[in-house]
């Protein structure tokens, strides 16, 4: 998730708390549209969540 949150920050202009809210909403969306990928976007969007680090 780091590396979709620095591309963010950079090519959409973000600032990270923006980048971090904007991955954690697509990601709830897939979720939510999506139950049955709900552990595999748990998995791929948690992986390296930069509020771990």
């Amino acid at each position: 998730m780091n590396e979709l949150i620095d591309r963010l920050i950079k090519e959409a202009g973000l600032n990270q708390e923006q980048a971090q809210k904007a991955v954690e909403t697509v990601a709830n969306f897939v979720k939510e549209r999506f139950p049955m990928l709900g552990g595999a976007v748990d998995q791929i969007f948690g992986a390296g969540n930069k509020n771990d680090e």
